[in-house]
């Protein structure tokens, strides 16, 4: 699992920072990627990558300001050039469905592939037998959302040395006792699953949250997370600024970092009034308070590694 920068600016796009989008990469867990934005050119950005538009299962949009969705309808165009022929589904706030079925339409745009527009206000908005999604309202000038991305438990690992050591050879009774299925074997010994394989695999947990200022909600979908991106499109300073324009502060997203008793912390959504010679300073501020944080940059990557007792 690996949280990958395409876009890390604010408002507009900059030389040193494209407008926001952020893959996940799935690519072990499901072969797949999920977007959260798409502000325009992220399939500029793409194209500096590894990521395969193909691959891409599920886009989750926070809210309907152009530096986040821009890019969208581009995106969905090229992807039927591209090899994609499986299923998109994209999450967003009310209104999204209306600006993806339009701007296909005006544009004369036909997908060769299947695509699902589920338009939320909240709660539990995806969830199958390896991940949960859920939304949150945040605090923006428009409605705007951030994501809990809740990986669930994966079942311990085999105990190899131990099941040959009882006995019992590699093959179909692996698998059944992986699954916790009892196996007897020849010689009538029974084998409980419970003591060949390990504990279970702590699942992981992401949270990315939309534009906001610094409130309660953002807390509560950070809560004991793996990783929280958190925009942070002011400085340590301009709290006054930061909640008039419905946004937070370096220190407020380092805050909200701290009270979630997350592991990590990445501020993102950098305004473009800070050059690169800033960037190391809000990184600064920000670790003050919460001190394991780091500043995103386009194409910059994070890998959020499975816990091993």
């Amino acid at each position: 699992m690996d949280v990958f920068f395409l876009g890390t600016g604010a408002g507009v796009p900059a030389k040193l920072r494209n407008v926001t989008s952020i893959a996940l990469k799935l690519l072990e867990e499901r072969g797949a990627v999920w977007l959260f934005d798409c502000g325009e050119a992220t399939q500029h950005q793409i194209l500096h990558t590894s990521i395969k538009p193909r691959r891409i299962e599920k886009i989750f949009i926070t809210h309907l300001h152009g530096d986040h969705i821009y890019g969208l309808p581009g995106l969905l165009s090229s992807r039927s050039f591209q090899g994609g022929d499986s299923l998109v589904t994209v999450y967003g706030p009310p209104g999204i469905k209306e600006y993806i079925d339009v701007s296909l339409k005006i544009s004369k745009s036909y997908l060769k592939y299947p695509i699902e527009i589920i338009e939320h206000e909240g709660g539990v908005i995806f969830e199958d037998d390896q991940f949960t999604v859920e939304a949150m309202l945040l605090e923006h000038g428009i409605p705007s959302f951030g994501y809990r991305i809740r990986e669930k438990d994966r079942p311990g690992i085999l105990l190899a040395e131990k099941l040959k050591a009882a006995g019992v050879k590699p093959g179909p009774d692996y698998r059944k006792i992986k699954n916790g299925e009892e196996v007897i074997l020849d010689n009538g010994k029974i084998i409980d699953p419970a003591e060949f394989v390990g504990p279970p695999q702590k699942g992981r947990i992401i949270t990315i949250l939309g534009d906001t200022r610094y409130c309660e909600n953002a807390q509560l979908l950070a809560k004991n997370a793996d990783l929280l991106v958190h925009e942070a499109t002011f400085s340590a300073g301009e709290e006054a600024l930061a909640h008039e324009y419905f946004h937070s502060t370096t220190l407020q997203a380092a805050e909200t970092a701290l009270r979630a008793q997350v592991k990590k912390l990445c501020i993102t959504h950098i305004s473009s009034r800070y050059d690169r010679n800033d960037w190391l300073q809000l990184e600064a501020e920000a670790r003050t308070v919460f001190a394991n944080t780091e500043v995103s940059e386009d194409f910059k990557e994070i890998n959020i590694p499975l816990e091993h007792d």
